[in-house]
């Protein structure tokens, strides 16, 4: 059983891990892209995916993978995580994904921070992280009964979220902070940082409470089913 200092650096590690990803295939991309968005932010998605999932296989058995404030509330709201526990996942995923822009930013000789001015606001924008964090919710519930799936499922969720939703799925509060210090495709102007954290949290809460209620009396049925194979 993973201890609590084991717990909170895989999340801290994780979370700069993903934050390279997003902010580093970002600046690849606008580099080699030649100014066409739609295969900057291809390449975006598909580094963000394929990281997300590793990351999920190698340290979920050790804090739960969550890499999101959003997914951390929701777990201590259920009683699965204590207050303490839950301050100390916030402040690791946040601290994670600052250290994580701040490397990607380093391995292409730019400055540790740099502050966005990517404006990404209005009402639009403000859905499309409710329903993205409702969606990464939703995913992560359907999956608790087959664990082995959730990697690939919370990716290939998030991967597709990059495309349908304007916002290009946020759906996380510390990443949401951290990439308005890079000056570079995938940032977020501070101003706006504010409501997007509001919406991914409303999209967190009303994911949480859907999909268990959607999910819960499948999970009965089949827990009665083992019940009745093991008697």
């Amino acid at each position: 059983m993973a201890t609590l200092a084991r717990c909170i650096a895989a999340e801290g590690v994780g979370s700069a891990l993903l934050a390279a990803a997003v902010v580093g295939s970002g600046i690849m991309a606008e580099r080699l892209g030649g100014g066409q968005l739609a295969l900057d932010l291809l390449c975006n998605t598909i580094a963000t995916g394929c990281t997300l999932a590793v990351l999920i296989l190698v340290l979920a058995p050790v804090s739960g993978a969550h890499f999101n404030p959003a997914v951390s509330v929701v777990f201590a709201i259920r009683g699965e995580l204590s207050a303490r526990d839950l301050a100390l996942y916030v402040a690791a995923q946040v601290g994670g994904m600052l250290l994580g822009v701040a490397l990607a930013h380093l391995m292409f000789a730019l400055p540790a921070f740099a502050v966005s001015d990517h404006a990404r606001s209005g009402p639009s924008q403000w859905l499309s992280e409710l329903v993205a964090t409702a969606g990464l919710l939703g995913t992560i519930f359907g999956t608790r009964s087959r664990p082995q799936l959730a990697p690939f499922a919370v990716a290939l969720f998030i991967c597709a979220a990059y495309w349908f939703t304007a916002s290009t799925s946020f759906a996380n509060p510390a990443i949401t902070i951290a990439r308005s210090l890079t000056h570079s495709f995938s940032g977020i102007s501070p101003g706006d940082v504010a409501p997007f954290i509001g919406a991914q949290l409303a999209g967190a809460l009303i994911g949480a409470w859907l999909f268990s209620w959607l999910l819960g009396p499948a999970r009965e049925a089949a827990s009665t089913v083992r019940a009745e194979r093991s008697s």
